[in-house]
């Protein structure tokens, strides 16, 4: 990274800077020392002033039996009426979800109506499945208003929902119904992509065949195609909501009772099952709403997520409810019919945030580079990214084309496991450098050490460690504790004590701001020179015709191993020897000459998941010549792995 020390900084809008929850650097830092001089007293002002309380807490954290940590001991609340309940006398009828289906049908359900669904959906969940407290419930649902119904009604009950996003497959989904032992599945027939309908129900069939703990299926019936009804087993939820009350009480949860379960893919290949609870997840969905997005009373934020990630749940559904705002939830492809899909949403309803990928910006960047001109996108006032670094032609791209140079791009880092943002730009504060996560937010403590827990040097790579408990953090891996102490606590110290490793490497610049370099995992051997490949495809895209690469080890018999790039151009090249001269030219200017690529091919797309995400072990797999045994299924379009490795022969 030759330009870490020397990348252009972008300083706020001043005008959106005074009406922002964090107006300056001077307020930033004022909360960071709060928090760092009195961390208990921080997060407990937070806690009494932002969260409802049925009964206060009494101690604000207990580490003493750390990694499992305790939050707000004492406490009592319920997560549901945190996003609906204390809003209705203010906000009853102001839109809670603005949902548009993939054919351009909206709905505008308002808090009010909102509340009516989830007291239905509760009562239907306790009265005809007999689901009670700390029941686990799967949720395999596409980007629905009742996928948000059935995670609201869970917490309402107490029941820990497990969502399943909806491209993974039946093996997939009968493993994470096993290791949560849930009792019930809720699901739709299917839904529509591309203006077709698609099927879920069959693939939940196949994951319950042979022995399984599930004893009822819910069935949301949404673009009615035939399927197969089990007698004794499933249910029709627009059959079975029709006579349920529409008032159902809140049971009463202590803080720290889990919330929810999602799971992540573990290193070992058996998925952890990342446990969030009550009280600290959804102080920090709420805070990190109104700082790093800085959403206020009349705005509409639009997160581009599926409910089936992280992100969904934080920034889709708990997040923006808890705070009482107006969120987008959209079923369909972003560029179907044209790469002018989002401008013409955020035209259409008025967008002020607008949170997504950096795939889905280079792609939107790749097939319709002018299309934000063709709408009136003004009404934006936060640009986010989000699941990876963003590199700087999208980052300008993003920033001059969707958010005509007036917006704040907040590059957020975060994990399934942290529960909402930690490192992140405060858009009314914080000077921004492209493709940084720039600095922790107020309260988190976050830092680049080495595995003896000190500071690396200047400009050199580190580990990204939190080393203080924060509320939304992890509480567990379902049913594994000694995984989760192996997985987060195992391998680095600060002062003799473990601290938690997101798995990350980073890099501190001139400035204190932390560079995000990618897993450390996730690195080339070449030479015994270690390279992250997040680096290798950053100095790729800033050839101006590459869409997308993704950079994989091949083994080499000088080197160990050497570097294979997977490139999609933006347009084709007539002499593609001298693209990838002049590209490996980019490396060796960036890098230098380590970081040549050995093999590069032109491809026609990535081979990624239907949420965006590159299936780097398939990339691997074809590098080295292996046979591709892994489901590919799921893959937005599993036709391109056969062009790949055809092309790579």
């Amino acid at each position: 990274m030759s330009d870490l020390h020397n990348r252009k900084v972008y300083h706020p809008n001043e005008e959106f800077a005074k009406n922002a929850a964090i107006k300056s650097m001077d307020e930033y830092r004022a909360l960071q020392d709060e928090a760092t001089n009195d961390y208990e007293g921080f997060w407990g002002r937070f806690a009494k002033e932002k969260l409802d309380w049925v009964e206060p807490f009494t101690n604000v954290l207990d580490e003493s039996d750390f990694p499992f940590v305790k939050w707000f001991d004492g406490g009592k609340l319920n997560v549901s009426s945190q996003c609906i309940d204390r809003h209705l006398d203010a906000r009853g009828d102001k839109t809670a979800i603005l949902f548009e289906g993939d054919r351009g049908d909206v709905q505008k359900i308002t808090y009010k109506e909102l509340s009516k669904n989830v007291n239905k959906f509760a009562n239907l969940l306790k009265e005809d499945f007999e689901v009670k407290k700390g029941d686990r419930v799967v949720i395999y649902m596409p980007m629905i208003p009742e996928a948000a119904y059935a995670m609201l009604a869970c917490a309402r009950i107490g029941a820990i929902h497990s969502i399943v996003f909806g491209g993974f497959s039946a093996e997939a989904l009968k493993d994470r119904i096993q290791d949560a032992e849930a009792k019930v599945v809720i699901t739709a027939d299917g839904a529509y992509r591309k203006t077709k309908p698609y099927m879920l129900k069959p693939v939940v069939d196949t994951a319950l065949e042979g022995e399984t703990p599930v004893k009822k299926v819910l069935v949301v019936e949404r673009n009615n195609e035939e399927i197969n009804w089990v007698d004794g087993r499933d249910y029709s939820y627009h059959e079975l909501i029709k006579n349920k009350s529409d008032v159902c009480a809140p049971e009463v949860m202590d803080s720290e009772d889990p919330l929810f379960l999602l799971y992540t893919s573990g290193s070992t290949g058996k998925p952890k099952g990342v446990q969030h609870n009550s009280a600290g997840y959804i102080l920090w969905a709420q805070m990190t709403m109104e700082w790093v997005f800085d959403v206020k009373e009349d705005d509409v934020y639009w997160c581009t997520a599926d409910v089936g990630w992280i992100t969904g749940h934080t920034y889709i559904v708990y997040g923006p409810l808890a705070m009482g705002a107006t969120t987008v939830m959209f079923e369909g492809v972003i560029t179907y019919p044209d790469a002018g899909r989002p401008w013409k949403m955020v035209q259409d309803h008025k967008v002020n945030q607008f949170y997504t990928a950096p795939t889905a910006i280079r792609v939107l960047h790749k097939m319709g580079e002018h299309e934000p001109a063709n709408y009136d996108v003004s009404s934006l006032k936060v640009l986010g990214t989000v699941g990876e670094p963003i590199d700087p032609p999208a980052w300008k791209w993003y920033y001059e084309e969707v958010g005509n140079s007036k917006c704040a791009i907040v590059d957020t880092y975060w994990q399934t496991e942290t529960g909402g943002h930690v490192v992140s730009p405060l858009p009314g504060a914080t000077p921004i450098k492209p493709a940084c996560a720039t600095l922790p937010l107020p309260g988190i403590m976050a830092e680049i050490i080495d595995e003896e827990g000190n500071t690396p040097e200047l400009g050199e790579k580190g580990l990204m460690c939190i080393t203080r408990p924060w509320p939304a953090m992890i509480r567990g891996v379902w049913g594994d504790k000694e995984r989760f102490i192996k997985s987060y606590f195992g391998d680095v110290k600060k002062d003799g004590k473990p601290v938690y490793f997101t798995g990350d490497g980073a890099v501190y610049d001139k400035d204190g701001y932390i560079t995000i370099t990618g897993r450390t995992d996730d690195v080339i051997n070449v030479s015994g020179h270690r390279m992250g490949t997040a680096e290798v495809e950053a100095a790729i895209l800033k050839d101006d015709n590459v869409a997308e690469v993704a950079v994989v080890g091949k083994p080499h018999p000088l080197k160990g191993e050497g570097i294979f790039a997977y490139i999609a151009l933006k347009s084709e090249v007539s002499d593609e020897e001298a693209e990838k001269k002049s590209i490996n030219n980019i490396i060796k200017q960036e890098i230098g000459n380590i970081a040549l690529c050995d093999h590069i091919i032109f491809v026609p797309g990535l081979p990624k998941t239907r949420s965006g995400k590159i299936m780097r072990r398939i990339l691997r797999s074809i590098a080295k010549g292996e046979e591709i045994t892994q489901d590919i299924s799921t893959l937005e379009d599993p036709s391109i792995v056969e062009k790949i490795v055809a092309m790579a022969k």
